[in-house]
């Protein structure tokens, strides 16, 4: 007999020892999971709702958030993407929401390799070189013990074989939740909330001593900014506008999310 054979059979023997002192249920049906299935069982995995849009450079949601970001001057074309449509009747938005309010580090870090794969394949995100996670205010970050977008972030980072910038950007002040705030609502509550970290610490204060510019941003050619949820693109469009403060034009910045709402 093969000899994988058999250590795959010890694997998935402990595998279903495992599940009946820990049983592990669908992130999104609930039902249990048989030892080969992860996170979702098969039938919730094949019925996943995927947006497809990687390949896409236009789709509804490039749309959208490129409606945000030309407004004032004009700014080439951001491409964006999400694994799967967002929707409040669906059993689906437990997928990000077992990661922003769970602590299901798991299913975020399984989702956003799969965003990830979706991305790698698409030659629009081929050129990726830095990745940014949207933020969190300190007393935020303090308060849930971690950024959810920056561990989709990393995976994502992962994936594409690019560099992740966790500390890039920073949210300059406590915003309302954008959960229960619509349209223009969104976009007043996070207008000048995002801005670029200035450095600290020593080196800081010594290059500021002796007169010396700042410490230059990462270099890069596309940026991918990171989110969740994607749902009327304000948050991301005033992380767009941060970055490009310090980004000309010929560095492309693109955005990226686990879901999109309203699809």
């Amino acid at each position: 007999m093969d000899p994988r054979l058999n250590s795959l059979s010890l694997k998935t023997s402990l595998s279903a020892l495992l599940d009946l002192v820990l049983p592990r249920v669908c992130v999104v049906c609930g039902r249990p999971l048989i030892p080969q299935e992860r996170h979702l069982c098969l039938e919730c995995l094949s019925d996943l709702p995927e947006t497809r849009y990687a390949p896409l450079g236009h789709n509804p949601m490039a749309d959208r958030f490129n409606a945000k970001i030309q407004v004032d001057e004009y700014e080439p074309y951001a491409y964006a993407a999400a694994l799967y449509h967002y929707r409040a009747d669906s059993g689906y938005k437990k997928i990000s929401q077992a990661l922003k309010y769970h602590r299901d580090f798991g299913t975020g870090r399984w989702a956003a390799g799969l965003l990830g794969e979706r991305l790698a394949v698409s030659p629009l995100y081929a050129d990726v070189d830095l990745v940014v996670p949207v933020p969190l205010h300190w007393t935020r970050r303090w308060e849930r013990g971690y950024n959810q977008a920056a561990v989709i972030a990393r995976e994502v980072a992962r994936v594409l074989g690019a560099a992740c910038a966790e500390r890039l950007l920073r949210r300059c002040r406590r915003t309302r939740s954008q959960t229960h705030l619509h349209g223009e609502a969104k976009a007043a509550n996070v207008v000048d909330a995002f801005a670029l970290r200035r450095p600290s610490g020593f080196f800081a204060f010594f290059r500021r001593l002796f007169g010396l510019p700042p410490q230059s941003v990462p270099a890069a050619r596309h940026i991918l900014l990171v989110d969740d949820v994607f749902t009327t693109g304000a948050t991301l469009a005033a992380c767009h506008r941060a970055l490009r403060r310090a980004y000309g034009p010929q560095v492309r910045i693109s955005v990226a999310t686990l879901a999109a709402v309203g699809e």
